[in-house]
């Protein structure tokens, strides 16, 4: 494919326009002011487009569309003891497989072209990756209350098959990583157990962190140090680790997350929407954390577009810290595209570079509210919005082109999703 005469955002966030850009196979092996010669295949009209990475969704549990809208205005525990655990107690496969498609094309719709999800049910999220073109790194979730050793778990099985199933199936789309819920949702043995197993598989690691204040303050009180501590001490952050939220860490936090090569997913909507504050992201950034981008589930953002992430997360922190020069829109931008690929060891994609993979996404910039243009990135992150994709690609592949999703029937997934839902609401 090749698109032609179109805008291109650098990997220096700067705009070149009037580009060639040429994608064989898996890859982009052209870009340049001259059309290349020989056959590219199917042509794309890039006059008032812009073509960018795709975006990454750091941190999701895809399967919970079910629950949009469904636990309003409540606080974490609130939301999740009075309405969150109930409605997930008759979850089923037959939920989850619509739900999951259902995700991944609001995504898709967006711009999104992996995400990084910590969920159950996780062959039949598996299996709705792999049908439909998209990137994931899926982990199974884990919690456990009682004294059982981590081998002794359903989790480690389900560990042990997906691993062995479906990690780097889909040409590599598809990886497998490994889930501690929370250090208040697990054992110190249980999580000793994981970051031994995933340091033999080499797997990546996927866990909440410091959440909301009683989470961070209870986890002192019962070992005296906070999670990032307590979860450095027992091994876990030895193997490359992606953690939600980090809304309430302390000092040595820091140095402890920029030490080990944690990677934040801040997820500034759902920390709002649920009231568990802000995480602090310019001192994550002058520390050396990499920060990534998330939604968190729809059940507490109501939506996947991580345009609106982007637009939050480049004006939040400037309001909370009567500082308008942090958190520039290059950093936003960073945190949306490059930050979230290498959170997911894809060193190769996250860049609009020659031999990179081709996962782009295509903006309509030729629209009331991108004009006029002063500084690009600006209006990339204060201007544009989701619904200006107008054609995201996966690893050279056409997955969503204005309004038609290529591998998802859009009429089947909304119907069946919804009738899960209400099957289930019939249940409560």
């Amino acid at each position: 494919m090749i698109f032609e005469n179109i805008s291109v955002l650098t990997d220096q966030f700067t705009v070149l326009h009037g580009q060639y850009v040429g994608v064989k196979g898996d890859r982009i092996t052209y870009i340049g002011a001259e059309k290349p010669e020989g056959d590219w295949g199917e042509s794309y009209a890039g006059k008032g487009k812009l073509l960018m990475p795709g975006l990454v969704n750091a941190h999701s549990h895809a399967p919970m569309t079910l629950l949009r809208g469904y636990g309003e205005n409540l606080s974490l525990q609130h939301w999740l003891n009075e309405r969150i655990f109930p409605f997930e107690d008759k979850l089923s496969d037959a939920a989850v497989a619509p739900a999951t498609r259902l995700a991944i094309a609001e995504m898709l719709r967006f711009g999104t072209v992996s995400f990084t999800d910590m969920y159950f049910f996780s062959q039949t999220m598996a299996d709705a990756v792999l049908e439909s073109g998209i990137k994931c790194n899926l982990s199974r979730g884990l919690t456990v209350f009682d004294d059982s050793d981590y081998e002794q778990t359903a989790a480690y099985r389900d560990n042990c098959d997906l691993l062995e199933r479906y990690h780097g199936t889909g040409d590599g789309r598809l990886k497998i990583d490994l889930c501690i819920h929370g250090e208040y949702t697990t054992t110190p043995k249980v999580v000793e157990g994981l970051a031994k197993h995933a340091a033999q598989t080499n797997s990546r690691v996927h866990i909440h962190l410091s959440e909301t204040k009683l989470e961070h303050e209870e986890c002192k009180q019962r070992h005296g140090m906070t999670p990032a501590a307590y979860f450095e001490k027992l091994g876990l952050f030895d193997q490359p680790t992606t953690a939600a939220h980090c809304v309430w860490l302390e000092e040595n936090d820091f140095e402890i997350l920029a030490r080990k090569g944690v990677t934040v997913a801040a997820c500034p909507v759902s920390n709002m929407k649920l009231a568990s504050g802000f995480s602090r992201v310019p001192k994550m950034l002058r520390s050396g954390v990499r920060v990534a981008l998330g939604t968190d589930s729809v059940a507490s953002n109501n939506n996947l577009n991580l345009f609106k992430e982007i637009f939050l997360f480049a004006n939040l922190y400037k309001g909370a810290s009567q500082d308008p020069t942090v958190v520039t829109p290059a950093q936003a931008l960073a945190a949306a595209t490059i930050s979230g690929m290498q959170s997911q060891g894809r060193m190769d994609s996250g860049f609009v570079r020659v031999g990179m993979k081709a996962d782009l996404a295509v903006l309509d910039v030729d629209t009331p509210w991108m004009v006029p243009v002063h500084d690009w990135t600006t209006n990339l992150v204060y201007s544009a919005q989701g619904s200006d994709v107008c054609l995201t690609m996966v690893d050279g592949k056409v997955l969503y082109q204005d309004g038609a999703y290529k591998t998802i029937d859009i009429e089947k997934v909304k119907y069946e999703t919804q009738q899960e839902t209400n099957a289930i609401l019939k249940q409560l």
